[in-house]
Protein backbone atom coordinates (compact mmCIF):
# COMPACT_ATOMS: atom_id res chain seq x y z
CA UNK A 1 0.00 0.00 0.00
CA UNK A 2 2.74 2.64 1.17
CA UNK A 3 4.16 1.98 -2.49
CA UNK A 4 1.78 2.64 -4.26
CA UNK A 5 1.43 5.91 -2.39
CA UNK A 6 4.90 6.92 -2.97
CA UNK A 7 4.50 5.97 -6.68
CA UNK A 8 1.49 8.58 -6.96
CA UNK A 9 3.88 11.58 -5.25
CA UNK A 10 6.56 10.73 -7.76
CA UNK A 11 4.62 10.89 -10.46
CA UNK A 12 3.19 14.47 -9.41
CA UNK A 13 6.52 16.26 -8.78
CA UNK A 14 7.76 14.72 -12.28
CA UNK A 15 5.44 15.68 -14.45
CA UNK A 16 4.74 19.06 -16.70
CA UNK A 17 2.67 20.15 -18.38
CA UNK A 18 0.64 17.85 -20.18
CA UNK A 19 -1.06 20.28 -23.22
CA UNK A 20 0.66 22.77 -25.15
CA UNK A 21 -0.06 26.13 -24.14
CA UNK A 22 -2.12 28.47 -26.35
CA UNK A 23 -0.49 30.22 -28.99
CA UNK A 24 -1.55 33.96 -29.67
CA UNK A 25 -2.77 33.00 -33.13
CA UNK A 26 -4.36 29.73 -34.21
CA UNK A 27 -2.74 27.98 -37.08
CA UNK A 28 -3.83 28.22 -40.90
CA UNK A 29 -6.14 25.02 -41.46
CA UNK A 30 -6.54 25.83 -45.27
CA UNK A 31 -10.53 26.25 -45.20
CA UNK A 32 -12.42 29.21 -46.29
CA UNK A 33 -13.77 30.99 -43.97
CA UNK A 34 -16.67 33.55 -45.34
CA UNK A 35 -16.34 37.13 -44.24
CA UNK A 36 -18.73 38.40 -41.83
CA UNK A 37 -21.47 40.63 -44.00
CA UNK A 38 -21.47 44.26 -42.88
CA UNK A 39 -24.95 45.03 -43.06
CA UNK A 40 -27.59 42.45 -41.70
CA UNK A 41 -30.67 42.41 -44.56
CA UNK A 42 -34.21 43.91 -42.65
CA UNK A 43 -37.21 42.01 -43.96
CA UNK A 44 -40.18 44.52 -44.30
CA UNK A 45 -42.68 44.78 -41.60
CA UNK A 46 -45.08 43.27 -44.14
CA UNK A 47 -43.62 39.64 -44.17
CA UNK A 48 -44.11 38.55 -40.89
CA UNK A 49 -48.07 40.16 -40.79
CA UNK A 50 -48.28 37.97 -43.76
CA UNK A 51 -46.48 35.06 -42.50
CA UNK A 52 -48.84 34.95 -39.54
CA UNK A 53 -51.94 35.48 -41.43
CA UNK A 54 -51.59 32.72 -43.66
CA UNK A 55 -50.56 30.45 -40.68
CA UNK A 56 -53.84 31.60 -38.78
CA UNK A 57 -55.81 31.74 -41.64
CA UNK A 58 -54.95 27.85 -42.66
CA UNK A 59 -55.86 26.47 -39.25
CA UNK A 60 -58.68 28.31 -39.51
CA UNK A 61 -60.45 27.08 -42.24
CA UNK A 62 -59.21 23.39 -41.79
CA UNK A 63 -60.97 23.81 -38.06
CA UNK A 64 -64.26 25.12 -39.27
CA UNK A 65 -64.10 22.72 -42.12
CA UNK A 66 -63.81 19.86 -39.46
CA UNK A 67 -66.25 21.39 -37.31
CA UNK A 68 -69.03 21.79 -40.53
CA UNK A 69 -69.00 25.35 -40.63
CA UNK A 70 -68.01 25.98 -44.31
CA UNK A 71 -70.99 23.99 -45.50
CA UNK A 72 -69.96 20.03 -46.09
CA UNK A 73 -66.85 19.16 -45.12
CA UNK A 74 -64.26 18.63 -48.14
CA UNK A 75 -61.28 17.51 -49.46
CA UNK A 76 -60.92 21.03 -50.95
CA UNK A 77 -61.27 23.02 -47.90
CA UNK A 78 -58.31 20.76 -46.39
CA UNK A 79 -55.87 21.36 -49.35
CA UNK A 80 -57.06 24.93 -48.94
CA UNK A 81 -56.08 25.18 -45.61
CA UNK A 82 -52.86 23.16 -45.87
CA UNK A 83 -51.79 25.21 -49.07
CA UNK A 84 -51.89 28.43 -46.63
CA UNK A 85 -50.25 26.81 -44.33
CA UNK A 86 -47.63 25.92 -46.77
CA UNK A 87 -47.55 30.04 -48.24
CA UNK A 88 -47.14 30.78 -44.01
CA UNK A 89 -43.70 28.75 -44.08
CA UNK A 90 -42.55 30.02 -47.33
CA UNK A 91 -42.61 33.14 -46.78
CA UNK A 92 -41.11 32.31 -42.73
CA UNK A 93 -38.31 30.79 -44.74
CA UNK A 94 -38.01 34.76 -46.61
CA UNK A 95 -38.03 36.63 -43.07
CA UNK A 96 -34.95 38.07 -41.59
Amino acid sequence: MADRRTGAASRRTRGGRTTPKASATPPATGRYTPPIPRSQKVSPRWVPILMFALLIAGVVVIVANYLDLLGDASNTKLLLGLGLITGGFITATNYH
